[in-house]
């Protein structure tokens, strides 16, 4: 007797194989628990372009790295104000308003975003030139442009 399964590509062992490494997320914060960088990947002829959402971080808080063909993106994201103690105080150290008696102070009741360092790692199919490769950063939106590298021209051997 015959029976019918049911065909998956994203179970199948074969795809899982193709796939194996291809955009690896690096686990950050204590027991892995922090946010990904999330990215999205087209490839041109010549290039890969990836855009990296981060915001509310500055420019000068994220660093890119190409180590052949793995990208690492890094970045710190910091706190704009502090809730210390029952009172709002902001980065700058002013605190607000009326912060002297009890009605202007404000305290947190809850806090979901995150802040500190995140990163994100992963492995392209061909090695990139980061000579020529360029970043820019707009709107809380990374983008790079990763520039294939050449393929090396094989060497003819004379034959003695």
């Amino acid at each position: 007797m015959h029976t019918l399964q049911v065909y998956d590509p994203l179970v199948d062992a074969g795809f899982d194989e193709l796939l194996r490494g291809f955009f690896k997320p690096v686990r950050v914060g204590r027991g892995g628990n922090g946010p990904t960088i999330k990215v999205d990947v087209a490839e041109k002829s010549d290039a890969y372009v990836v855009e990296a959402e981060l915001p509310g971080v500055a420019k000068e808080d994220i660093h890119v790295t190409i180590e052949g063909n793995q990208v690492t993106i890094a970045a710190e994201v910091k706190r704009a104000k502090e809730y210390k103690a029952g009172e709002y105080k902001a980065s700058n150290g002013d605190k607000g308003a009326n912060s002297g008696d009890k009605q202007g102070e404000h305290r947190a009741l809850r806090s979901e975003r995150y802040y500190g360092a995140v990163h994100r790692s992963f492995v392209l199919p061909v090695e990139l030139d980061e000579t020529t490769s360029e970043a820019k950063f707009e709107n809380g939106v990374l983008e790079l442009t990763l520039s294939k590298k050449a393929p090396a021209a094989g060497r003819k051997l004379t034959i003695q």
